[in-house]
C-alpha cells in the first residue's frame, strides 16, 4: 500500500513539474522571444485586416571576416486603405493625396466607387512622413495601418540564389532559391494577435511529444563582395559578346562551400512581378545541362593517368583528324601535330584526336567507371531546389564513338554544380564534396546549428591528383595567353572549353553556335579557390580561350589579393 502510494505520488509530481516546465517555457517563448511581436500589437491603434503583419526569418550573406550582410530581410512601412461607402467626395479627395503620394487616378476612383465594399487597398508601402501626412487629413473612411514585407537589400545580387517570397493561390511562401528550400526555418507565426493564454497552453501535446521544424534565420557562405566582382565581370562578358546566357561559380574545393554564383540574366526579387518570362527565375547552375566540352578532358585524363595508361610524356602521332566507326573526329583547327605529341600537349592545345587516343589506351568500360565516379549523373545534395542531374546515358552505348566523343566532352551533359564539383576533385587528391550555400541556421530558440556536409571518395589517388594538376598548370604557364597568363608567384592549374550546342529541335549540333567554359584552381597543390565560367553561344569569338582568359586572370588576382593568399612559388 505504502510503496503503491508513493509510485502513485511520484507520477503525479512528475506530471505537475513537467506542465509547470512547459507552462514556464511558453510564458518565455511569449515575452522574451516573441516581445516585438507583442509589443508592436499593444502598440497599435488599429487591427489590420488578414494576416498583413507579414514576418519571415532572415538570410544573410557573410563577409571575409564574418560580418552577416542582410540578403533577405523584413522592411517596414504603411499601407493606405479605404470604406469606399464613406468616401464622400472621390475627386477632391483624390487631389489632396496626390499631392502627398503617387495614385493612379483611375485606379483610385474605381476602388472608391465600390460602395458595398467595406475594405480597399489603394496604396502601400508608405513612409511613416507619408502616412502622418495622409492621417492629418482626418478624411472620414481613410485608414493607415502599419506592414512589413519581404526586401531584397542587394537588388539583382545572387537572385537565383535567393529566391524570393511569392503567392500560389493564397499561400505565401518562398517560390525559389533559399527562399524556398529553407521555406520551413524562415516561416514565422504571422498572426500577432493570437490571444495571450491561447499561447501558453496550445498545442502543449505537441510541444512534448512531436517534433516541430524550428524557425531561424539562414547563414551563407556568400561573400557579397566576392559575388558583386563576379557578377560584374559576367556582365562584361555578356555585353561585349552578347552571349544568350552565362554564368560562373567560385567554390572552396576542399569542402564544397560557395562564395559566389550567378547566372545572367538575373532578375530583382524585390520587383519579380514585373518579370515577363517567369523562367529567369529558374537557377541554370543547378537546373540546366550543358556540353561544356574539353574542360571535361582533365576528368578523362587523370582517369588515364591513375590507370597507368599513360603518363604526361607518353606521345603518339597527332595526325589532324582520327576516324571511329566511319565518323571523322578533328581537332579544332583540323591540323595534325605529328608523332611525338604527348599529353601533356593534348591538354596545352585541346587535342580531341589525342583524348580519344587517351580513350582507346583506357579502354570503354574504364572510361566508364572513373567517369562515373567523379559524380556526373548524380546530384551534387547541393542546398537548393529543383537540381538536375546530369544526361550520360551514352555511357551505356556499346558504340566506340560514343565513348570518344565523351573523352572530349561532347555527347554527355552536365550542370554547372556537377561540372565544379568534379573538377574541384583534381586539385582536393580526389575528393568529391557537396557543393553548398548554408552554412548554419540560427534559431529563434537562441541556439544554432552549424550544417556539416560528406566528403566521398572518386577512383583517383591524391597521386593522380597531384600529377593532373602538374599538368594543368602546364596549361596555365604555357598555353593560356600564349604564355603571359602565368602567375610568376602563384601556380594556377586552368582548363578552357569550346563545345558545340546540340540542336534539341532538329539532332546533332549547331555549326555556328558554342558554349565557351573556362576552369581553374589555384594556388593549385593546396586550392582555397575553384572557379568556373561558361558562355552560351558567344558572337564574334571562336574559342573559350579568347572568351574567358582575361575575366578568368581579372577574378584570380581579385580573389588572391582579396584574402591576402600567399605565394606558393
Amino acid at each position: 500500500m505504502t510503496y503503491s502510494f508513493i509510485f502513485r505520488s511520484r507520477v503525479v509530481l512528475f506530471f505537475v513539474l513537467s506542465f509547470s516546465f512547459v507552462l514556464i517555457a511558453k510564458i518565455f517563448f511569449v515575452q522574451v522571444m516573441q516581445n516585438d511581436v507583442y509589443s508592436e500589437s499593444a502598440d497599435r491603434q488599429y487591427s489590420t485586416p488578414g494576416s498583413n503583419i507579414y514576418e519571415r526569418g532572415a538570410i544573410f550573406f557573410q563577409s571575409k571576416d564574418g560580418q552577416f550582410i542582410a540578403a533577405a530581410t523584413q522592411a517596414s512601412g504603411f499601407k493606405m486603405a479605404i470604406d469606399p461607402g464613406k468616401i464622400v467626395d472621390k475627386e477632391s479627395i483624390y487631389k489632396k493625396l496626390s499631392k502627398i503620394i503617387t495614385l493612379n487616378h483611375d485606379d483610385f476612383i474605381a476602388k472608391a466607387s465600390k460602395t458595398n465594399d467595406p475594405y480597399e487597398e489603394v496604396a502601400d508601402r508608405l513612409t511613416k512622413v507619408q502616412a502622418d501626412a495622409v492621417s492629418a487629413l482626418k478624411i472620414t473612411g481613410l485608414n493607415i495601418f502599419k506592414e512589413k514585407w519581404r526586401f531584397y537589400p542587394g537588388g539583382t545580387l545572387a537572385s537565383h540564389l535567393v529566391g524570393f517570397v511569392g503567392y500560389k493561390g493564397d499561400e505565401l511562401a518562398g517560390r525559389y532559391g533559399l527562399e524556398r528550400q529553407y521555406n520551413s526555418e524562415l516561416l514565422r507565426n504571422n498572426d500577432p494577435y493570437v490571444n495571450f493564454f491561447a499561447e501558453v497552453f496550445s498545442n502543449i501535446n505537441k510541444t512534448l511529444f512531436k517534433h516541430e521544424v524550428l524557425e531561424g534565420d539562414v547563414i551563407t557562405t556568400i561573400e557579397p563582395t566576392v559575388q558583386n566582382f563576379l557578377e560584374k565581370k559576367l556582365e562584361e562578358v555578356k555585353n561585349k559578346y552578347q552571349v544568350d546566357s552565362i554564368g560562373g561559380i567560385i567554390m572552396n574545393p576542399q569542402n564544397g562551400s560557395i562564395y559566389a554564383m550567378s547566372a545572367k540574366p538575373d532578375f530583382n526579387p524585390n520587383t519579380f512581378a514585373q518579370e515577363k518570362n517567369n523562367s529567369v527565375f529558374s537557377n541554370p547552375l543547378v537546373e540546366n545541362v550543358f556540353e561544356f566540352g574539353s574542360v571535361v578532358k582533365p576528368l578523362v585524363m587523370a582517369g588515364a593517368l591513375d590507370a597507368g595508361v599513360v603518363t604526361a610524356n607518353t606521345t603518339y602521332d597527332d595526325k589532324g583528324s582520327v576516324v571511329i566507326e566511319k565518323k571523322e573526329i578533328f581537332n579544332f583547327d583540323k591540323k595534325g601535330r605529328g608523332p611525338g605529341t604527348t599529353m601533356q600537349d593534348v591538354l596545352n592545345q585541346s587535342l580531341n584526336t589525342g583524348m580519344v587516343f587517351v580513350e582507346q589506351q583506357l579502354g570503354k568500360a574504364r572510361l566508364k567507371d572513373y567517369l562515373l565516379a567523379y559524380g556526373i549523373k548524380d546530384k551534387t545534395g547541393i542546398d537548393l531546389p529543383n537540381e538536375t542531374s546530369g544526361l550520360v546515358s551514352n555511357l551505356n552505348s556499346p558504340r566506340e564513338i560514343e565513348y570518344a566523343n565523351a573523352s572530349f566532352g561532347q555527347g554527355i551533359a552536365l550542370t554547372p554544380i556537377e561540372m565544379i564539383r568534379a573538377l574541384a576533385s583534381l586539385g582536393n587528391g580526389g575528393n568529391l564534396v557537396v557543393p553548398h550555400v548554408v552554412e548554419e541556421i540560427k534559431y529563434d530558440t537562441g541556439i544554432s546549428k552549424k550544417i556539416s556536409y560528406p566528403v566521398t571518395r572518386t577512383k583517383i589517388t591524391k597521386q593522380t591528383s597531384e600529377e593532373i594538376t602538374r599538368m594543368l598548370v602546364g596549361v596555365m604557364d604555357k598555353a593560356i595567353k600564349g604564355g603571359l597568363g602565368k602567375l610568376d608567384h602563384f601556380s594556377v592549374a586552368v582548363k578552357t572549353g569550346t563545345a558545340q550546342v546540340a540542336d534539341s529541335a532538329n539532332g546533332g549540333y549547331y555549326e555556328d553556335r558554342h558554349t565557351h567554359s573556362f576552369v581553374g584552381y589555384f594556388p593549385a597543390y593546396d586550392p582555397k579557390f575553384i572557379v568556373f565560367l561558361y558562355a552560351v553561344n558567344p558572337k564574334g569569338v571562336q574559342y573559350a580561350a579568347t572568351t574567358w582568359s582575361d575575366p578568368f586572370l581579372d577574378i584570380t588576382k581579385f580573389l588572391l589579393n582579396y584574402y591576402n593568399v600567399p605565394p606558393d612559388r
